[in-house]
């Protein structure tokens, strides 16, 4: 029987050359000079650091740009709030993957409202949408593409015929 899953990932080495692409961008930049502004990237978060807050939305823009560039969805950043002080601004940004509880329920709920001929069930970050024929597969991957209200980017992988 055809399967596939429906994960939700980012490509770890792109999320790094975003990072340091940023990076060189903000050291190049003329209204970054003098600043000692820099990116972090640690597993999965990005941290921020720079002299301001309008320096702190410069260099969200900056790395958004980048991300994007790289083929990162910008819909998987989730930014914390920034922590301003005196000469310093900071600011996480945590990438968001894997498919929690309420969405794979909504993902699921979504599948089977939609009447197509397929058996979906999580497992664990993804979900695993079984059927008999590829058509109907390829149905539900369309049905879920269109779908504007998901708060994180899906891809689907592990296709078996």
């Amino acid at each position: 029987m055809p399967t596939f899953d429906i994960v939700s990932e980012i490509d770890k080495h792109e999320l790094t050359n975003a990072v340091d692409q940023a990076n060189k961008e903000v050291t190049t930049r003329y209204d970054f000079k003098g600043t000692d502004s820099s990116y972090a990237l640690k597993d999965t978060t990005v941290t921020l650091l720079t002299e301001s807050d309008f320096q702190l939305t410069q260099m969200f823009d900056i790395l958004v740009q980048k991300a994007n560039r790289r083929g990162i969805d910008i819909k998987c950043m989730e930014a914390g709030d920034p922590d301003i002080q005196l000469k310093t601004a900071k600011q996480a940004i945590e990438m968001k993957e894997g498919l929690d509880a309420p969405l794979a329920k909504k993902i699921i709920k979504a599948i089977k409202d939609s009447k197509l001929k397929v058996q979906a069930a999580s497992q664990g970050d993804s979900i695993r949408v079984t059927g008999k024929k590829r058509d109907d597969l390829q149905d539900t991957m369309q049905l879920l593409r269109a779908m504007e209200d998901l708060d994180l980017p899906l891809q689907f992988n592990n296709f078996r015929d």
